[in-house]
């Protein structure tokens, strides 16, 4: 969305030097947190915001609005397991770690921040396939397996599709680059840095693989996530 402003992905890149969650603030986090009327006169148009709030939570000027959503997801497994390492990286050393069995029991009963993950994903699947010129509906595995392509397909999707021109010149690998995990990760900006609210950067950074649910889960967790699953998602079309 920005790349007229920053062409070059070497150098002088925000990204080099800022948090992406600073980059791209969360709805619920910062900004209406202590203000119902928040400054946005600071950010450039277009706006970027993220979010976790479930579809049906969202406010009226973003579902009735033309700004477009584009949603995330990632198989409840693997879901999980960064939920649950997650979580255990903020709690400090004398509340003690949030077990794995407590946190999965709480998880397949729905029991989440941001209400039942079968529900938060269907909402938004729903809608997408009701309008998917609004909606445009991403799974975290594609864009491992073919980062490119879902590169390609969001700038499509936002109104900004690489020319043929930026791909010859490498423009679509350099951003693939720039963003990926292995770059971000490692970047001194997100091995040191703080949000304002006490998060340290390095905790959303973990291992961003793929299947990693298989190092933690027992085969009966994994059965069972599986199940639900199945009967959640049944009749909808949507697989994992």
């Amino acid at each position: 969305m920005n790349r007229v402003q920053y062409p070059n992905t070497d150098n002088n890149h925000p990204l080099l030097s800022e948090n992406p969650h600073i980059l791209v603030p969360f709805l619920e986090y910062g900004l209406y947190i202590d203000s119902q009327v928040p400054n946005f006169t600071t950010f450039t148009s277009p706006r970027l915001f993220a979010t976790h709030l479930p579809l049906v939570s969202l406010p009226e000027s973003a579902t009735n609005s033309s700004c477009k959503l584009v949603y995330l997801c990632r198989n409840p497994k693997d879901t999980f397991v960064s939920l649950w390492h997650f979580t255990n990286k903020l709690r400090t050393k004398d509340m003690g770690s949030n077990s794995l069995e407590v946190t999965f029991d709480k998880f397949i009963r729905g029991v989440s921040l941001y209400g039942p993950f079968w529900d938060h994903v269907l909402g938004y699947w729903k809608e997408s396939l009701e309008n998917p010129e609004r909606v445009l509906f991403l799974k975290y595995e594609e864009m491992k397996e073919q980062p490119k392509l879902q590169l390609m397909k969001l700038a499509q999707f936002l109104g900004c599709p690489f020319s043929n021109e930026e791909e010859t010149r490498g423009a679509v690998d350099g951003i693939q680059k720039l963003c990926s995990f292995e770059n971000l990760s490692n970047l001194d900006v997100n091995k040191t840095g703080k949000l304002a609210s006490g998060e340290e950067y390095k905790a959303f950074f973990r291992r961003g693989e793929v299947g990693d649910a298989k190092n933690h889960l027992t085969p009966q967790m994994i059965q069972k996530l599986d199940q639900i699953t199945e009967q959640k998602l049944h009749g909808y079309g949507l697989k994992f």
